[in-house]
């Protein structure tokens, strides 16, 4: 038996007993490093190439959050951009998108979108996911006869990581508003 088989099986029997409870909600199915993964669609603002945002994106280099390298402005506001693959410990893959996300500063480098997709409900986690994945990790979602990890978008920053983040881009500004009056 397959662990997301096993997961898929704990899923199943974890919330067999509240199904009726669940409603269903549209995804947006993302790859990152050949790993499927589900967000709430109403939790993506927009999705852009690499390619389109290169011009627009300004490198930061911040030791203490090595998944973040990058900001983008975009409509009046700084988002950090996560690399997914770092963030989840996945091998190095060459991201193709970025996913902006809602009401929240971060979006996401990933590899591509699979497809949007009604799930019909989202699953409690297994007792098997411990420590960051529980922040990472709303729940589990079963489609197509595969268990899709459900992100929380708020997992791919911590408070601690924004506030890093936010010192070190007020270090930078500083900095480059001496150099240009020097």
């Amino acid at each position: 038996m397959t662990s997301a088989t096993r997961l898929g099986e704990e899923a199943t029997a974890s919330g067999q007993a509240s199904r009726r409870g669940r409603r269903s909600e549209t995804v947006v199915l993302f790859i990152v490093a050949n790993q499927m993964f589900a967000v709430a669609a109403d939790s993506v603002h927009e999705i852009r190439s690499t390619d389109s945002i290169a011009g627009a994106a300004n490198e930061i280099q911040h030791p203490e959050v090595p998944k973040v390298r990058h900001t983008i402005e975009r409509s009046g506001r700084t988002y950090y951009v996560v690399n997914a693959g770092m963030h989840f410990g996945l091998p190095v893959s060459r991201p193709a998108l970025v996913m902006i996300l809602r009401r929240f500063r971060a979006a996401l480098l990933v590899d591509r979108i699979d497809r949007m997709a009604e799930i019909s409900g989202v699953y409690p986690l297994p007792q098997a996911f411990a420590g960051d994945d529980r922040r990472w990790y709303r729940g589990l979602a079963y489609l197509d006869d595969s268990v899709i990890p459900v992100v929380e978008p708020r997992g791919f920053l911590t408070p601690g990581e924004f506030q890093q983040l936010d010192r070190a881009q007020s270090e930078a500004a500083r900095r480059d508003a001496e150099a240009v009056q020097a």
